[in-house]
């Protein structure tokens, strides 16, 4: 069964920075597993209330691991040279389907994504995964 329990406790918090630079992002890479097999791909994100929340479609692999093991982590990152500025983020994957968290994770993608915009879809065709922190760490943000 998906890991759709609320149980979860939130155990990390993001300083002022490291929102500053969580919202000034869209897309991030996130890393799942499957038989002790790493899948890292690139997703677009939204922060929501200090929450990191990603669209995803059931067929995925990424979605199909999280299914199984909730353990997720993602990088969020800007290089330039001599200036490299990064989240990264360890932690437990709710799986949202329908309800009012749904509801209102999807406006906020709707409003920040044009391809939400000219994809919509409704509760029950695809899910977003929001990330619940126990570890994190970050640099080039002082």
């Amino acid at each position: 069964t998906p890991y759709t329990r609320t149980n979860f406790q939130m155990s990390v918090s993001f300083t002022k920075k490291e929102v500053g630079f969580l919202k000034s992002m869209e897309e991030c890479r996130m890393a799942t597993s499957h038989d002790d097999i790493p899948h890292v791909k690139p997703v677009s994100y939204a922060l929501y209330n200090n929450t990191i929340y990603i669209a995803t479609d059931y067929e995925t692999r990424a979605f199909k691991n999280l299914e199984k093991n909730p353990k997720i982590a993602v990088v969020i990152d800007k290089y330039l040279p001599s200036s490299h500025k990064a989240i990264c983020i360890q932690g437990d994957a709710i799986i949202l389907e329908k309800g009012k968290e749904f509801s209102e994770i999807y406006n906020v993608f709707y409003k920040k994504f044009e391809w939400v915009r000219n994809q919509p879809w409704k509760e029950g065709e695809a899910p977003f995964i929001k990330i619940i922190p126990t570890n994190k760490s970050s640099w080039g943000l002082k």
